[in-house]
């Protein structure tokens, strides 16, 4: 978007990054145009103030027009971007309000990534239905053109089984695909990656070189990165990404390999025709058959191995939960702040109403913004929840001592937690989890089940809150616990890298063999 001359002086300091002396001029000129409200949420995108940029953009949007093609570009641009915001502040319904209109009027790049937007807000909302997400999926579909390539099929002397990811650095994505990357047997496999990360860093380096073949296909059209994918020859395509930013689904559109599968990196069907099998396990399987337009690969266990980088492998849980110290038991939630539903925070009061004396920490980076424990604060009390029961903490550069503050975790519903649970569990924190009948809803009943936790998994939220409660009249379990969940943790499916290789190179055998007697 063009703006106005007497901008001219804060365009020039945030083309050199001067977000605050931009700002400062931007507020000596204080108007209620467009351009002034679009510069102003450029700098808060910039600087990651989102609550701040959610408000510039509530005021920029109606001043907008959108009947040109240029304007038209403008107008959804910031639609998703207030989507983001909405999304970053729980505010699910008008984000996906944002998407849905993006869907609706556009086409190309804005168009996709608010079709992947979509997909992954959907999951926090707790009465979406299975018709929703496939009202989704047929949009999707209907926006590509390509004509997919005949099913290869090969006789290699070792199976080729390619990762396509846009993850391939220090992402916590590496941390559960990390053993399925490096581990298959390489008398039986070879293992290519198709990188579309916009970063590197020494996991990638050492991902390179645990790695047959290695392909950046960034700036590559979709086309061109599948027939590079056809033409290495690849048996098994596996994509990590789902709908998550930057993925490359629509190489996945163009089947370059026989066999074709997603999982890990995303909780839900890609809604592709093309991708035949989603990967999960007996305790996420549920009934998520018809929310999904793959069929399944069930593993026995776990469908996830937990390799933690960075700071879980620095920092030790303290022996004794903080109740013995505080005389207080301490609930706590580390996920994000959108799976974080009114149906939840009304549980976690019941729980807290339930404890008495009883504390809830919570940690996310929007209480760590400006104005952000202010807006959350007002929530709260909508429903009832006393703030001076609460502790919002921001996000801080030592993370995991944070677990040491809490005795029990309490996970999020429809959206579960996936690492949050996996940290808590090794700084000897367990976690209460509710489930329902699709896979997304149902990680934590994986997670805890693999770690010899099932009893804290539960299907109703009156369950959910006995559960708390019942778990936080025993102290002296707290305690067994807190000295004994990480190495149940670790002894347990969860990190068992050989035997997850192991049994996911089986897998692969398998549905490659199947695939070739429908030949």
């Amino acid at each position: 978007m063009k703006v106005k001359k007497k901008y001219s002086k804060v365009i020039k300091e945030l083309e050199a990054k001067n977000f605050d002396k931009a700002l400062e001029l931007l507020y000596k000129m204080r108007s209620n145009e467009k351009d002034f409200y679009y510069i102003e949420a450029f700098i808060f995108f910039n600087t990651k103030s989102f609550l701040k940029e959610y408000h510039s953009l509530k005021k920029l949007m109606p001043l907008l027009p959108h009947s040109s093609p240029g304007d038209k570009k403008t107008y959804y641009d910031c639609l998703n971007r207030l989507g983001v915001c909405c999304s970053q502040l729980g505010l699910i319904d008008e984000s996906l309000n944002c998407f849905f209109k993006t869907i609706t009027h556009t086409k190309d790049n804005l168009f996709y990534y608010a079709i992947s937007q979509l997909c992954f807000n959907m999951h926090t909302k707790e009465n979406a239905a299975a018709e929703d997400f496939h009202a989704i999926y047929d949009k999707f579909r209907s926006s590509f053109t390509v004509e997919p390539f005949p099913k290869p099929f090969y006789n290699h002397e070792k199976i080729r089984v390619g990762f396509l990811s846009a993850d391939f650095y220090g992402h916590v994505v590496m941390s559960w695909s990390w053993a399925l990357l490096t581990r298959l047997n390489k008398n039986l496999f070879e293992t290519y990656c198709y990188s579309n990360s916009k970063k590197d860093d020494n996991v990638t380096e050492r991902l390179r070189s645990n790695v047959e073949g290695w392909r950046d296909i960034r700036g590559m059209t979709d086309k061109a990165a599948a027939e590079l994918i056809r033409d290495d020859e690849i048996d098994i395509l596996f994509d990590l990404s789902g709908h998550t930013n930057y993925n490359r689904l629509g190489v996945m559109e163009y089947r370059p390999a026989t066999v074709q599968i997603s999982g890990i990196g995303f909780t839900s069907s890609t809604g592709l025709k093309t991708v035949d099998y989603f990967l999960t396990d007996k305790y996420c399987l549920g009934d998520s058959s018809h929310y999904f337009t793959e069929d399944f690969i069930a593993m026995s266990h776990t469908h996830v191995c937990y390799t933690p980088f960075g700071k879980l492998t620095r920092f030790k849980s303290v022996p004794e939960p903080p109740c013995l110290k505080n005389g207080y038991v301490t609930f706590g939630s580390f996920n994000q702040y959108r799976k974080i539903t009114d149906s939840m925070l009304i549980a976690w009061k019941r729980i807290l109403d339930a404890v008495p004396n009883s504390r809830l920490l919570l940690k996310n980076r929007v209480y760590g913004v400006e104005g952000g424990r202010e807006f959350v604060g007002k929530r709260l009390e909508r429903l009832g929840i006393d703030l001076n029961r609460v502790e919002l903490r921001g996000f801080s550069k030592k993370h995991p001592l944070d677990y040491n503050d809490m005795d029990i975790a309490l996970d999020t519903f429809p959206y579960t937690g996936v690492t949050t649970t996996a940290e808590a569990l090794l700084m000897g924190v367990p976690v209460v989890s509710l489930y329902g009948d699709r896979h997304a809803t149902r990680c934590g009943l994986s997670i805890l089940s693999n770690a010899g936790l099932k009893e804290l998994a539960v299907a109703s939220y009156d369950e959910y809150v006995q559960r708390a409660v019942l778990l936080a009249s025993d102290w002296e379990l707290l305690s067994i616990l807190k000295k004994n969940l990480q190495k149940m943790v670790k002894k347990s499916p969860l990190m068992d890298a050989e035997g997850y290789a192991r049994e996911m190179g089986k897998a692969f055998i398998d549905v490659l063999n199947l695939e070739r007697s429908r030949q």
